[in-house]
């Protein structure tokens, strides 16, 4: 069993931990403005003051926090990770962020003595507490070999896709193809309601034909049943999205259906919707088309 360090226990970090400790490793993790999830304090989860506390007491720092600049500041600002790395130190970064970051993140923690592997994940909320997540490894060979028993702990389907920031680049192809596939079928929904069909039957059928998927199943049934509390955060997955098109640019592509669905994303903040689930991009769509899903 392993001393592991975990920063940032959010919607999916809280029951990724749960699942360390429910495999009998220790777990430590930093201070933060929410107190401790008593679920992880009754299984002997403890709080120290910063990231550098953190890395003092863990043979392994796990981090799984919102953006690349949140990434930068656990492991590199002030009373950060490599202040109190030891040699030896696996960090394992399961964030969704930027693949050029990763890779200077991980010379940086090489040349401080440590390995690093980026992991980030898909398999949202459910995936979290079921861990069933699919994690998308960037690493070394030993990198990968090291991490692999703790991944398969919160993860189904773990894949080492190649060298540091790999994985991410896999996550952002992910999140283009995500953003996409729930884009079209809340299309699919929207025509079939405002042509007067019944949409639970409609989804029904199309779960049964080759436009059956994931998104279909878990992301029809919310556009339906109108339950867009996250999951998956819109302002997340924009940040994603930016990621992608950002890279585009620098590798001289055009993706015309990821801007488009930052688009209607970008309208579904400017309605107040940042913190619904992605499966809200509906609302965008209903509010240009004058017809409501329902």
């Amino acid at each position: 069993m392993s001393k592991i360090g975990f920063i940032g226990l959010g919607i999916m970090g809280r029951p990724m931990a749960g699942h360390l400790l429910d495999a009998g490793h220790e777990l430590v993790t930093v201070e933060h403005s929410k107190p401790l999830p008593q679920e992880l304090a009754d299984k002997g989860a403890k709080v120290l003051a910063n990231p550098k506390a953190v890395a003092e007491a863990s043979e392994i720092v796990i981090t799984m926090v919102p953006d690349t600049p949140d990434v930068e500041a656990v492991l590199f600002g002030e009373g950060g990770v490599i202040e109190g790395l030891k040699p030896g130190t696996l960090v394992i970064d399961m964030s969704s962020i930027a693949p050029l970051a990763t890779q200077e993140f991980a010379k940086r923690i090489h040349d401080a003595g440590g390995e690093y592997v980026d992991a980030p994940v898909s398999g949202g909320e459910g995936g979290a507490i079921n861990a069933a997540l699919t994690i998308m490894v960037g690493a070394t060979e030993q990198g990968f070999e090291r991490a692999k028993p703790i991944l398969d702990v919160m993860g189904k389907t773990i894949t080492h896709i190649g060298g540091h920031g790999d994985g991410q680049t896999c996550k952002v192809a992910n999140q283009i193809v995500v953003a996409l596939t729930i884009e079209a079928v809340a299309e699919g929904l929207l025509f079939a309601s405002k042509a007067g069909a019944d949409v639970a039957k409609v989804r029904e059928s199309l779960l049964g034909g080759l436009a059956q998927s994931k998104i279909l199943d878990v992301h029809g049934e919310r556009m339906i049943k109108r339950t867009f509390d996250p999951g998956f955060r819109i302002r997340l997955h924009q940040k994603d999205l930016n990621l992608a098109l950002e890279g585009a640019r620098s590798l001289n592509l055009a993706l015309p259906g990821t801007a488009n669905a930052q688009q209607l994303f970008q309208a579904c903040a400017a309605h107040g919707g940042e913190d619904w689930d992605h499966a809200g991009i509906l609302r965008a769509l209903e509010t240009l088309s004058g017809h409501e899903v329902g």
